[in-house]
């Protein structure tokens, strides 16, 4: 099933931070808001999930852009292995 992946980035005191992944089911990705992955299960779109939070828990950004782009690049290169 194809997943529209998305993610909350926030301000702190060391740059910004991402976290809060979410998949939510589509049938028209958006790349332009997150990035559309392919999962076979729910289960493997839990552990996806679960890999990308610790992957960023303490990764930190200068700016929205580069944080968007690193995580999509991320997510992309996911898909591509898949």
């Amino acid at each position: 099933m194809l997943y529209q992946l998305g993610w909350t980035t926030l301000p702190g005191l060391r740059g910004l931070s991402v976290s809060q992944f979410r998949a939510a089911p589509t049938a028209a990705p958006d790349n332009e808001q997150g990035v559309a992955v392919e999962f076979a299960s729910d289960a493997e779109r839990d552990a996806f999930l679960r890999q990308m939070e610790a992957e960023f828990v303490a990764r930190r950004f200068t700016n929205t852009a580069d944080a968007f782009d690193t995580v999509k690049a991320y997510a992309l290169e996911h898909a591509a292995k898949g």
